[in-house]
Formats: structure tokens, C-alpha cells, sequence
């Protein structure tokens, strides 16, 4: 794959960016015959060891006549501009190249599995397996996607020409691409970032989820229509039901968003039925389809609920099903049970919402309650009392007051928050939306304040049909979670819930706020550790546990290759299904086009079907490995901690990187961190802007740090070896360390070694790196290579060629942090430069936020 991707990316990049040098605009050619010197420039200035500063005068004074500072600063904002059109040329062309470049018929795809499964006997194994198990990704509005859809369009049709090597529609879309704005005005709504999610699941996910069950079941020879596992693949949806920090969400957004969802998927109905029907033209069978197409157009069109669910529009379907075999020799029936599949997948609802929310909020509004229907005295008699007397309080509630008659706004909001979860049921049906995620979950009692609240608002007198689930997310409450869950269980009024939801307990884990408080290593342990021991308590209690894992893009949140992540976890970890989230550029990236859809959901649909077929030693952890990791855990959980608490660790997030700029981006409705105070509060910040910053930096920190330190340790102990061996025989851990291989291969620190020099902040850049260049050396060592990702060349060389494009940008922003530095000034002209900086650093990472 190395020499293919030289020849279809590489040196396509090389072409079509000579292209872009010679784009006809005055201020667009002066910059694309700069650019070249500038890029040429920064290599060679870091590798003499110059700052940002040096390196950027330089080039002024070699390039520019002018000392106007005006003029130097509007070159750099035009040399940022190119910077971002080239990112959006190299994705198009790698995207072009997607089918060659990865093996999309060889391993991880579902034809090879069952190929292998045919050899070896395990058909009907896998069958049965197939008919409980679930992929489930769940598309977030996780700002990480800094393009707006008019660029999103542009990429796709030079995608599309670059296929075809349509050198005219390329030049004229490259033209277009440099006169087009590539930053939002305004921050969008939750509602437009729904609007922007449809997108994908209209013209990407609607295509490769019934595409891909089709195939397995006809290779399987499961007749599609009577398939009887619909959510094998399926989607989740979390903007307009994620309430987590964003106070824009609110009841309204939540129906109105459904109401969007529903009507994107009845358009894709009504689209393909009319397509159906011109096929379905013979006695008995056109009334019917008729019948159907002119339900859904009403459904959708005419302001009237024709058909109320999908069960309404299947039993047509079906009826005519009959008829073509029974009187018309089952003529063009692949094409109607094809249709049958879709609407059976994706219901009249397409994406099922999850509500979510922080588990202060629900403490908080719980307290008013009991305030506002019981008195002060009963408010204090609570807030004193143990987490059991609590827990009786909130169950020995029969009714909630009316949402008027709290004082507090936002709490009025989250009462009509949950209520309108019936509106979305009830149209939309029930798998539209039932779940609610608690945020910052850390005990019995919060899950039974959010069963109760839901109770009495949508359910006071019958069954709740709506799961509710705990998020645990720092070390500590990931190492209480097994307890918390045991006590839940043996809670009567829970364990009637759960007995009547099938006796199924959804849990979700975040990898994301779970690195940033324990560091890359504890944290990945932390969570396994938490599933083995889940399961356990949950099979003692004969619940089905599901595991929903809150992942970002980066390693340092969860992401990296998924596929030996999940192959890896072994017989301890249920494994019922696999859930994650899906967010910014990893949904454009990995999801944004049906080949690359198709191809990584297959990814992680036979990584989780082959830890169950296949368990190997390789995915079985024994008790020396355990032992080993642990202790490697410790480690670097001591190293992080040490790190975070250093006295320069906030001030240097604050004052140095551009964390404070990512709530400036316009790219999402969320506020930059959840508490409204001025103060910077570690705890209150969100996971994106924390690992973004350091990605910004090119340090990188929470996807390696503390790794070095481990592995140096485990040396001074005598077990080097053992780690060794470790690396060779178990996948966790070779999976981890090569996700760590991903972050310090996008890390750059000559960019910041001006910081070494700094009175302030010297001691904590050499702290950090000072364990770059020791995770570096370790890493390779344990893994027998000579280079970084030298088992993943695809990766590697892509990673190389995107640092290389953004070169000129990350000194361009290095340049403007050193002045205000240095000038003790926050310059607005230089600020801007960062900003502005920022969105071609992590475009071009794709996973970088």
C-alpha cells in the first residue's frame, strides 16, 4: 500500500497543488509564489534552531520590502488562507484514493469474515451471533469540523472530479475554493447542527447500512425481509437531546429536531418507494405500492399522519410481497425487500436522539423541588441525610409540581426537557428517543433522581419505556462504578424498571474526560478494568450490560484504530454490542462518504463478531499481564498527576496555548467550558478545548505522557523485557501503545522551543518534553521499530505530508504567541493570527480536537 499511496496521493498532491500556485487572482498568485519559500524557510529555521519570531523576520525581510506591520500581518493572513485551501485539496485527493489505498476487501471486512468463517464450520455461529449483536454509532455535535457547508459541497465535488481526473472541473473548483469565506460568521444553533448531521445520514448512512446488511445476508442466505434484528446497524443522534453545558438546547430544539429527523427519512422513503413502484406495475401489486407511496407523501407533505409508524407502511409492503410471489413468480421481489430492509433499519425516526445532562443539574433541581412542595425544613432534613434517605426521598415522590411553579428558569426548562421525550415518542416511536445519559455520573442516587424524574413526568402510572444511563468519566468514578451498578440492582424499584426494559443496562464510558483527569495510560486501563468488573456484577444480577464508549477523534480521546481496540477486549467484556460516539472530522473523515462509511462500519462490526468467533491468547489478558499493565498505570497516573498539579499547568493552558480562542471558532453551539464563572477551573473544561490545545501546540500531551516515564521505570525494575513480550502477545496493549504512536507522531516541539527560555514557563516546556523524547526512544523500543507507525505506512505518510502542509501555520501562530509573550500585550491584529491559525492546524489532523 506504501508505493500506491506514493502514486495516487502523494504525487497527485504534488500536481494539483501546482495548480493552486498558479491560481489567477493577484493576492492568490503572490501568496502561492511565497508559500513555497515559507514552507522551505520554516524547515530549515527549526531545524537551526530558531524561534518563530527569527523565522518569520526573516522571510519578512527577505520577501517583503515593506516594514509596514500592517502589510507583513495581511501577507500572513493570506498565506493562512492558502494553507487552508491546500488541507482541503490533500483531503479531496486522499479521499479519491480511498478504495486504493485501504483494503477493502481484505481483512476487517465482513466478505473476508465470512469467508473464514465458511473454512472453518462457524456459519451458524455467526448467524446466531448476528441475530443479538449491534453497532451503534452515535453522531455528536461535538465542535472538531471547522469547514461550513458551502466548503463541505466544494470537497465534494472535487472528490469527485479528482476520480474521474477531470483536470478542468478541478481547476475551476480550485478557483472557487479560493474566493470562498471558509469561517462561519455566527455560531450555529443546535438545531443547524442537527440540519448539518442530516446531511450525512440522508446521502451517506441511508446508502451503507442497508448496503452492508443486504450482502451479509444474502451471502448468509437469510431472506431479507425476515431479518428479525433491524438495530445490527444503527445510529444515534445527540444534538438537539444533549443538554450536557449547552443552555441552547432546550425543549423546543429537542421536538424540532426530531420532527427534522423524521422528515429526512421520510423524504428518503418517499424517494426510493416512487422508484420501487415503477418496477411494481402488475395486478394487485401497483394499488398497493401506490398506496404506499401516497401515504408517505402525506405523511410527510400533507399535514396529516397517514401512516403513523413503520409497522402502518410494512404491513402494505408485505401484503404486496405476498401477491408477487404468489401470482407473479416473484418477479423484481429483491427490489422490494430490499426497500422492506431500509424501512425496518431506519423506522420513521432514522437516528435515535439521546437526552443528556450533567448530574448537578438534576441534584440541583431535585432540591427545589423538595423545597418548593415540602418546605426549608424538608430541604435541610434532605441535604443532611445519608445517600439511602435520599434515595427514599426522591422515590417516596407521587407527583412533580408544575414547571411554573419553580423559581428557576432553567429548572422550569428541565422539567419541559423531559416531557417533551413523550412528544418524541409519540411520533417518531419509541426507538426515536430512549435514553437519557447522566453526565459526571458518581452514585446510586443520581441515576434514581433521573428514573424518578422521568417516571412521574412520562410514565406515573405504567412502565418508563426509556433506559437510563450512567456516564462515568474520572478514574475514580470508573473504579466506583461496579459498586454503584451492584447497588442499583438490588434497588426493587430499579430492578422493575430494568425487568421491565428486557433486563438490559446500558452504561457509557468516557474515554475522553477519563484522559484528561488520568492520563493516557490509567485511563485506557481505568475503563477496562471498569467493563470486565461491570460485567461481572451485572451477570451475578443476570442484566445484559451494554457498553456505550464516549470517544473522540485523537488517541488522547479514545480514538486511533478502533477496529484492534474492540478485536482486543476478550470473553471478560460483554459483548453484546458495540457503541460509540461519532464526532466533527471523524464523522467527515471515516463516515463522510458511502465507500469510507461502508468500510469502517464493516471495520468495527467484524472486529466485535471476531472477539466472539475467534478468542485467541492474543485478546485474553493473563494475570502477569495484568499485573504489568497496572503497574505501568501507576506509573504514568503518578507522572500525569505530578504534571497537572505543577504550578504552571493552568496558566500555561491559559496563557500560552490558544485554549481560550477555541470558544471564538464559531464552529459550535457549546460553550467553551461548563461553568459560567471567569476563573479557569480545570474541572470545567470540556475535553475537546483541553486535548485541542495541546494538539494546536504540536505537544500533544494527553495522547503519550506518562508512557516514557512507565516504561523507564519498569526498565530501572528489571522487567523491560516483560513489557516487550507484553507488546508482542497482547493486542490491548499493542493497540494502545500504536494510538500513542499517533500523537507523538503528530507532536512538534522545535515550534515551542522558544518556550525553554522563558522565565515563566522554561522548567514546564522542558518537563514535557523531556517526556516527548522519552515516550519517543521507549515506544520504539518495546516495539522493535525503527521508526514511528512502521507498521502502518499508510498512516504515517499521510501524517507526514499534512505536517508538512500546516508547517507554515503552526509557525505563523508560534510567531504570534511569542510577541505577546514577549510584549506582555494581548495584541487583537496577533490574536486574530492565532485564531485564525487554528483552523487549518486541525483540519488538517482530521482528528486532531
Amino acid at each position: 500500500m506504501s508505493n500506491t499511496y506514493q502514486t495516487e496521493v502523494a504525487k497527485r498532491f504534488t500536481i494539483y497543488n501546482s495548480l493552486f500556485l498558479d491560481l489567477p487572482f493577484d493576492d492568490i498568485y503572490r501568496t502561492g509564489t511565497l508559500l513555497p519559500i515559507l514552507s522551505s524557510e520554516c524547515k530549515k529555521g527549526f531545524t537551526e534552531g530558531k524561534t518563530p519570531k527569527e523565522i518569520i523576520n526573516s522571510f519578512f525581510e527577505g520577501m517583503l520590502a515593506s516594514d509596514s506591520s500592517k502589510e507583513k500581518h495581511n501577507l500572513l493572513f493570506q498565506l493562512v488562507q492558502y494553507v487552508e485551501r491546500q488541507v482541503v485539496l490533500f483531503d479531496s485527493i486522499e479521499d479519491a484514493a480511498f478504495e486504493k489505498i485501504n483494503d477493502v476487501k481484505g481483512k476487517g471486512t465482513m466478505n473476508a469474515l465470512i469467508s473464514r468463517v465458511e473454512t472453518d464450520k462457524k456459519k451458524a455461529e455467526l448467524i446466531e451471533k448476528l441475530r443479538t449483536f449491534s453497532i451503534r454509532l452515535t453522531l455528536t455535535a461535538h465542535p472538531t469540523q471547522f469547514y461550513p457547508g458551502n466548503v463541505l459541497a466544494i470537497i465534494t465535488d472535487l472528490e469527485s472530479a479528482i476520480r474521474k481526473d477531470d483536470l478542468g472541473s478541478i481547476d475551476a473548483l480550485l478557483r472557487q475554493l479560493g474566493k470562498t469565506a471558509f469561517i462561519n460568521k455566527e455560531k450555529p444553533s443546535p438545531y443547524e447542527e442537527a440540519v448539518s448531521l442530516c446531511w450525512f445520514l440522508e446521502h451517506v448512512f441511508y446508502k451503507s447500512i442497508p448496503d452492508i446488511m443486504a450482502r451479509v445476508l444474502r451471502r448468509l442466505d437469510i431472506p431479507l425481509h425476515e431479518w428479525d434484528n433491524p438495530d445490527l446497524l444503527k445510529v444515534g443522534f445527540w444534538p438537539g437531546g444533549d443538554r450536557d453545558g449547552n443552555p441552547f438546547v432546550t425543549h423546543q430544539i429537542t421536538m424540532d429536531v426530531a420532527d427534522k429527523l423524521q422528515e429526512t427519512i421520510l423524504r428518503c422513503l418517499y424517494r426510493d418507494v416512487r422508484k420501487v413502484r415503477r418496477r411494481m406495475t402488475f395486478k394487485g401489486v401497483e394499488s398497493l405500492m401506490l398506496e404506499a407511496e401516497n401515504g408517505i407523501y402525506k405523511t410527510l407533505y400533507g399535514g396529516e399522519k397517514v401512516l403513523k409508524s413503520k409497522e402502518d407502511l410494512l404491513k402494505i409492503l408485505l401484503k404486496a410481497r405476498e401477491i408477487i410471489i404468489e401470482s407473479h413468480d416473484g418477479l423484481f421481489l429483491d427490489i422490494l425487500d430490499e426497500f422492506i430492509l431500509k424501512v425496518n433499519v431506519f423506522g420513521f425516526y432514522f437516528a435515535s436522539m439521546d437526552m443528556r445532562q450533567d448530574s448537578r443539574k438534576h441534584a440541583a433541581l431535585w432540591e427545589e423541588i423538595i423545597e418548593v412542595t415540602q418546605g426549608k425544613d424538608a430541604l435541610k432534613k434532605y441535604q443532611e441525610g445519608n445517600e439511602e434517605e435520599q434515595i427514599n426521598t426522591i422515590l417516596s415522590f407521587k407527583e412533580l409540581p408544575n414547571p411554573k411553579s419553580l423559581k428557576d428558569e432553567f429548572h422550569q426548562e428541565m422539567l419541559e426537557s423531559i416531557a417533551s421525550i413523550s412528544y418524541v415518542q409519540d411520533n417518531n416511536g419509541s426507538e426515536g428517543l430512549h435514553r437519557y445519559i447522566i453526565s459526571n455520573c458518581q452514585s446510586e442516587l443520581h441515576i434514581l433522581q433521573v428514573y424518578q424524574l422521568n417516571k412521574l413526568t412520562l410514565a406515573p402510572k405504567g412502565d418508563l419505556k426509556l433506559d437510563i444511563v450512567p456516564l462515568f468519566e474520572t478514574i475514580d468514578d470508573l473504579a466506583a462504578a461496579p459498586e454503584i451498578m451492584e447497588r442499583l440492582y438490588s434497588n426493587k424499584v430499579y430492578a422493575a424498571h430494568l425487568k421491565a426494559r428486557g433486563k438490559k443496562q446500558s452504561i457509557m464510558l468516557g474515554f475522553s474526560d477519563g484522559t484528561k483527569d488520568g492520563g493516557y495510560i490509567r485511563a485506557n486501563w481505568s475503563i477496562l478494568r471498569a467493563k470486565e468488573e461491570l460485567t461481572n456484577a451485572s451477570r451475578k444480577y443476570e442484566v445484559s450490560v451494554v457498553f456505550f464508549d464516549g470517544r473522540g477523534g485523537p488517541p488522547a480521546r479514545g480514538g486511533g484504530n478502533m477496529h484492534n481496540f474492540y478485536a482486543s477486549l476478550g470473553d471478560q467484556v460483554e459483548n453484546e454490542e458495540i457503541q460509540v460516539t461519532i464526532q466533527g472530522q471523524t464523522i467527515s473523515a471515516n463516515y463522510g462518504k458511502p465507500v469510507s462509511c461502508t468500510y469502517n462500519l464493516e471495520q468495527l462490526l467484524s472486529a466485535g463478531l471476531e472477539n466472539h468467533l475467534y478468542p485467541t491468547e492474543e485478546n485474553r489478558l493473563t494475570d502477569d499481564q495484568r499485573a504489568l499493565i497496572d503497574e505501568m498505570a501507576d506509573i504514568s497516573y503518578q507522572a500525569y498527576k505530578e504534571f497537572k498539579s505543577h504550578p504552571q499547568f493552568v496558566s500555561y493552558l491559559e496563557k500560552v496555548t490558544p485554549l481560550k480562542f477555541f470558544g471564538k471558532t464559531n464552529i459550535g453551539s457549546r460553550p467553551l467550558k461548563r461553568s459560567k464563572g471567569e476563573a479557569m477551573k480545570f474541572e470545567d473544561l470540556r475535553a475537546i478545548p483541553f486535548v485541542g490545545s495541546w494538539a494546536q501546540m504540536k505537544q500533544n500531551i494527553p495522547g503519550f505522557y506518562g508512557v516514557g516515564k512507565a516504561i523507564t521505570e519498569m526498565e530501572k525494575r528489571g522487567k523491560k523485557d516483560q513489557v516487550t513480550k507484553l507488546y508482542q502477545d497482547s493486542l490491548f496493549f499493542r493497540s494502545l501503545m500504536g494510538n500513542s504512536m499517533q500523537s507523538l507522531a503528530k507532536s512538534y516541539y522545535p515550534a515551542t522551543a522558544y518556550l525553554k527560555d522563558d522565565k515563566e514557563y522554561g522548567g514546564f516546556w522542558e518537563l514535557m518534553h523531556s517526556e516527548y523524547q522519552q515516550s519517543f526512544k521507549k515506544i520504539l523500543e518495546i516495539s522493535g521499530m525503527n521508526e514511528l507507525l512502521e507498521d502502518n505506512a499508510v498512516s504515517s505518510q499521510s501524517i507526514e505530508i499534512r505536517e508538512k502542509i500546516v508547517l507554515p501555520l503552526i509557525t505563523i501562530q508560534q510567531y504570534a504567541i511569542q510577541e505577546m509573550l514577549e510584549t506582555g500585550k494581548e495584541d487583537t491584529v496577533l490574536q486574530k493570527l492565532v485564531l485564525r491559525t487554528m483552523f487549518g492546524i486541525i483540519n488538517a489532523a482530521r482528528n486532531a480536537a
